[in-house]
């Protein structure tokens, strides 16, 4: 599959995992980051899913 192809999710974990690996940044450090990130937009969409259903 072609990345220009591919769905933006995926376009989107790749252009991370690029950024990430030429930083140089820890393991470690990326998935303790990417619980954050992920609480957080996990808040966003609830929080727009309640704005809706109101």
């Amino acid at each position: 599959m072609s990345l220009e192809n591919a769905p933006d999710e995926v376009k989107l974990a790749v252009d991370l995992i690029c950024l990430l690996e030429e930083n140089h940044i820890p393991a470690e450090t990326v998935l303790a980051a990417l619980q954050i990130v992920r609480r957080d937009y996990e808040n966003k969409l609830r929080d727009t899913e309640g704005d809706q259903a109101g």
